[in-house]
């Protein structure tokens, strides 16, 4: 069922404060609301482009996905563990395949390394308990590489080749194209951008510790400077944080987990319903407040210290946050169910799945650091009032 004009006009407005320069605000902000049948529920873009620009932020634009690429990289795994191409569970079938990991060792807090106890599984990658870190969040990661530094958003291989932090073919480009996109009629949600898609990239921001907004060199630069087809080639496709997209088409991804796996407008399936079920259950029932952990700051650059991943209902402080295949799970305070499933980028990107009450939204925003107080502000408002639209509509 369509929100009624006055929802809209309110969850626009939500948007429309966002981008009040002179009240914290930031450049430009998009958001999408769909429900289980793949109704666009809200599609709205308020704005600009850039801080250093007058072109008006649309729904054609398009954003740096970030860490919310992960969800992508789940599906297209999930989809060869149906086939019986892939384990979740088989270490040695893992190394095989990428050998790379069979050597890595543990990071001490002295900053000398050890061997790893345990093979990586691929399960032990969706969770986030392999092992891996980043360094912006990982004082002692950080330090390891000193004078030189690292940065995982080079988009060259050898940057994401790192010790890890505690005990844990074809391209991707080509098989998220064949597998997912094409199959959902996505035509820009990819690793290496075609110049129209360039044409269209947000502008990066960074707001500075006294709130101040600047433009910046964007953070996934060499994404956006590759040419020839030999240069192409050479972008690592991330898995983890390398995708641009249209949010709109982004959210047809979502739609298919909201709808059990099938695609609600073209039909196409993805994966199985069960699957999906495996995707949203708790694989970290032994972390019961994995969430409330918080982030620390090692790079205050790109990310800013949070107390918690995600705040809970204030009168719930022993609410479970768990970790499904590549999304966080939890309720919290704007309405959704606790089986809500979610996650984010570090441009300050908020993607959320409620496969209980039939809805799902992203916010995209396109400024660092992570966290930023505006837009999450921004987020939590709008999914408050989605929440309480379907509650009236009951």
């Amino acid at each position: 069922m369509p929100f009624s004009d006055a929802t809209v006009q309110s969850l626009k407005k939500i948007l429309g404060d966002a981008v009040n320069l002179e009240n914290g605000g930031v450049p430009g902000i998009s958001a999408v609301v769909f429900d289980k049948a793949g109704n666009e529920l809200l599609l709205h873009s308020a704005g600009t482009l850039g801080a250093s620009s007058r072109e008006p932020l649309t729904p054609e634009h398009v954003f740096w996905m970030a860490s919310c690429t992960k969800i992508v990289t789940a599906l297209s795994v999930m989809q060869l563990v149906e086939r019986g191409s892939l384990s979740l569970d088989d270490g040695e079938q893992l190394e095989a395949l990428c050998p790379e990991l069979k050597d890595v060792q543990v990071l001490r807090d002295d900053g000398t390394l050890e061997p790893k106890r345990n093979t990586i599984t691929m399960r032990m990658l969706l969770t986030h308990t392999s092992g891996f870190g980043y360094s912006f969040f990982s004082e002692k990661l950080r330090n390891y590489h000193y004078p030189a530094g690292i940065e995982e958003f080079s988009g060259r291989i050898e940057d994401v080749k790192m010790p890890l932090i505690f005990q844990p073919g074809v391209s991707l480009d080509e098989y998220i194209q064949t597998h997912i996109c094409k199959p959902l009629g996505l035509g820009s949600v990819k690793f290496v951008l075609t110049p129209e898609m360039k044409a269209k990239v947000v502008h990066m921001h960074y707001r500075d510790p006294s709130g101040k907004l600047h433009p910046r060199d964007h953070l996934y630069r060499q994404a956006l400077v590759v040419e020839t087809e030999q240069e192409q080639a050479k972008l690592f496709n991330s898995g983890g944080a390398g995708l641009f997209a249209k949010p709109q088409e982004y959210c047809r991804i979502l739609a298919a987990l909201l709808n059990d796996g099938t695609c609600p407008t073209t039909g196409v399936q993805l994966v199985s319903a069960s699957t999906v079920a495996d995707m949203f259950t708790n694989q970290i029932p032994q972390f019961p407040q994995f969430g409330q952990q918080g982030i620390a700051a090692a790079k205050p650059e790109l990310t800013n210290s949070l107390p918690v991943l995600y705040p809970t209902a204030a009168d719930d402080d022993d609410a479970q946050q768990g970790w499904g295949l590549s999304l966080m799970l939890n309720g919290g305070i704007t309405g959704r169910s606790a089986a809500t499933g979610w996650w984010a980028g570090i441009a300050n990107v908020f993607w959320w799945v409620d496969r209980e009450r039939g809805v799902g939204g992203i916010v995209c925003a396109q400024v660092l650091p992570f966290g930023d107080a505006k837009v999450m502000e921004t987020w939590f408002a709008l999914e408050t009032a989605v929440y309480a639209a379907l509650q009236e509509a009951k």
